[in-house]
C-alpha cells in the first residue's frame, strides 16, 4: 500500500498514543496533534502543536494535509463538534469495527448514545455499515437487534415498541431481525444494528473493556473523509491507526 498521512489526537496519556504510533506497522506517516509541549519530542514521531489540537486535526483532514484522522485521546464533544461543523453535517453516523474474543469480526452501530434512535437513522446506519463491511471483507448480512424475542410480545410496552421498530428497519434495509439474539447475529452477520445508541454503547464497552474482545475504531460513515473515532479508555490505538490506513488506501468516499 502507498504511504498516506494520518493524524492522531493527543490530550491525555501521551505516552500511550506515541507508543501506538511507534508500534503501528503500516507504512503511513503519522503525526501527533497536541497542545504546545503536550508530547515529548522523540525521533520518528512527527508532532503538530496547536492550542486547539482537535480543531487543527479536523482542519488538516479537510484541507488535504492529512489523508485520515484518528481521535486518539482528544475529548469527544469538542472534537466531534469541530468535525460536524467542518463537514457540514448535523450529526455523525459512526460504526465500530469490533473483534470478539474468538476472533470474529463484525461492525456494530449505533455506538454513540445520541445516535440511531429512529427508524430512518437505523436504516441509514444499516446501509452504510453494510458497505463498510464489504470494503473490509467481512461477512455479508445485516442483523437488526431488538429488546426481546417475538414470543415476549405483551410483556412490556418498550419491548413491543423495540421489536416493532426492528421489524420495520429490517424490512426497509433488506436486513434480518435477530430479535435479542446477539450471539446468533455475531456468528452470521457482518453488521449488527443495536436497538438504540445506549445499548450499542453498552455492547461495545462490555465486549472491549469487560470481555476479551478488541475495538478497531469507529469510522464516521456520513462524511467524505476518513475519520476514525476512538475511546480514550482503549488500551492503545494501533488497531485504529491500521484501520485508518486501510480505509485511506481503499476508497475514501466508500460511504
Amino acid at each position: 500500500m502507498p504511504k498516506v498521512k494520518i493524524g492522531i489526537g493527543v490530550l491525555e496519556e501521551s505516552e500511550k498514543v506515541v507508543e501506538s504510533v511507534l508500534r503501528s506497522c503500516c507504512a503511513s506517516i503519522t503525526a501527533c496533534y497536541c497542545r504546545p509541549g503536550g508530547v515529548a519530542r522523540l525521533g520518528g514521531v512527527e508532532i503538530r502543536e496547536d492550542p486547539n489540537p482537535g480543531q487543527a486535526l479536523v482542519r488538516d483532514l479537510f484541507n488535504g494535509t492529512l489523508d485520515a484522522a484518528v481521535r486518539g485521546t482528544l475529548p469527544s464533544n469538542t472534537t466531534l463538534s469541530a468535525l460536524k461543523s467542518t463537514a457540514g453535517v448535523d450529526s455523525l453516523e459512526r460504526a465500530a469495527v469490533l473483534e470478539s474474543g474468538d476472533g470474529t469480526m463484525f461492525i456494530l452501530a449505533p455506538v454513540g448514545v445520541d445516535e440511531g434512535w429512529t427508524v430512518q437513522e437505523k436504516v441509514s446506519l444499516a446501509r452504510k455499515a453494510g458497505r463498510l463491511a464489504r470494503t473490509l471483507g467481512l461477512r455479508e448480512g445485516v442483523a437488526i437487534l431488538s429488546g426481546g424475542r417475538l414470543g415476549d410480545a405483551g410483556r412490556h410496552q418498550r419491548v413491543d415498541e423495540s421489536m416493532a421498530q426492528a421489524e420495520l428497519v429490517a424490512r426497509l434495509a433488506g436486513a434480518r431481525h435477530y430479535e435479542i439474539l446477539i450471539e446468533e447475529a455475531a456468528k452470521e452477520a457482518g453488521v449488527i444494528i443495536a436497538p438504540d445508541g445506549i445499548s450499542g454503547n453498552l455492547i461495545f464497552r462490555t465486549l472491549t473493556f469487560l470481555g476479551k474482545g478488541h475495538g478497531h475504531g469507529a469510522p464516521a460513515l456520513n462524511i467524505d473523509r476518513v475519520f476514525v473515532d476512538t475511546s480514550r479508555a482503549s488500551p492503545d490505538f494501533v488497531n485504529a491507526l491500521h484501520l485508518a490506513n486501510l480505509l485511506s488506501n481503499t476508497q475514501k468516499t466508500v460511504f
